[in-house]
């Protein structure tokens, strides 16, 4: 039996907006900070995804939100 759980990096991506948008995380923090608000187990995953689709911990949050939408200018 596969216990394996596959992330969505675009969930994750919404999640960290979440993060940003609420004052939890700043943009120009490294990725590795959003460790923070997941369970250990989730984290460990999420990380070999965030590596498959080339992100660095040490990347910043900015990077993951790369195609913000701005609701103002």
């Amino acid at each position: 039996m596969d216990t394996s759980v596959n992330y969505d990096l675009e969930i994750f991506k919404e999640e960290a907006r979440q993060l940003v948008k609420k004052g939890d995380i700043r943009r120009n923090e490294p990725i590795y900070n959003l460790c923070r608000f997941m369970p250990t187990c989730d984290w460990n995953c999420l990380e070999i995804e965030l590596e498959r689709n080339d992100f660095l911990l040490r990347d910043k949050v900015i990077d993951l939100l790369s195609n913000e939408k701005w609701d103002e200018d």
